[in-house]
């Protein structure tokens, strides 16, 4: 499965934190940004997470994190 969110993360330091915390939270995932698109997207492959889980720690942690249809 697949799972693309748009986000408000700006900074690299703030995406490779979060990444870190996710890969803690749902191991064995790809997690990776793309902050260069005007979405800052948030792209976790995997079959071990749950799209809804993902937005709600990100939101946890203070940022907006929205899937993507």
């Amino acid at each position: 499965m697949i799972e693309v969110y748009r986000t408000n993360v700006q900074k690299d330091f703030q995406a490779r934190i979060i990444v870190a915390f996710l890969n803690q939270q749902f191991p064995g995932c790809r997690i990776n940004f793309d902050l260069e698109d005007c979405d800052h997207i948030l792209r976790v492959e995997g079959n071990q997470f749950c799209p809804l889980r993902v937005a709600d720690l990100m939101r946890d942690k203070g940022f907006h994190c929205t899937a993507l249809e």
